[in-house]
């Protein structure tokens, strides 16, 4: 039972440091997106890999938060019926939809693999002039997000067959 824990721990421990991540982007995209608006508004500058960047923030700020979101318990449920099950079958709701959630996210990342190294093998860049040349980069993003959420899904299928007890304490 030990040995389950510490895997739980473990696995949450990777989601909440790119959950961190994810919410440092998110401060780091305002402050661009404030810059480019005074940039373009005031100066009249603007680049397109300025752009480029900024939207390139919001899919990591997405693919590390879906698996964060779960981990903080804010995935979608009803709760108005929910909260009214009994605890046996509230744990069974947790596990199949964690197994389920588990599979989608393991397929989804296998589905990504072909189409990311093919962009890693290309080096592939921003289509357009003066854009980022680091478009692999990006699109890995995808394939590790959803490893995070099949990570955050095994622990949270864990954590509720063993019914471990709930985070802090």
């Amino acid at each position: 039972m030990r040995a389950v824990e510490r895997m739980v721990h473990g696995l949450e421990a990777v989601v909440r440091l790119f959950g961190w991540i994810a919410a440092w982007i998110c401060v780091v995209l305002v402050i661009l997106v404030a810059g480019d608006v005074l940039m373009r508004y005031l100066f009249r500058i603007g680049a397109v890999w300025f752009q480029e960047l900024q939207w390139h923030l919001i899919s990591p700020i997405a693919l590390f938060g879906m698996s964060y979101a779960l981990y903080s318990g804010e995935q979608v449920r009803v709760d108005v019926f929910y909260e009214r099950f009994p605890e046996g079958l509230r744990r069974t709701i947790e596990v199949t939809g964690g197994l389920l959630l588990l599979a989608i996210g393991l397929y989804a990342a296998w589905l990504t693999l072909p189409w990311v190294s093919q962009s890693w093998l290309r080096n592939e860049g921003s289509p357009n002039p003066g854009g980022l040349p680091w478009r692999w980069a990006l699109k890995s993003l995808i394939t590790l997000g959803f490893v995070l959420l099949a990570m955050q899904s095994l622990a949270h299928v864990l954590r509720h067959a063993f019914a471990l007890p709930p985070r802090g304490e």
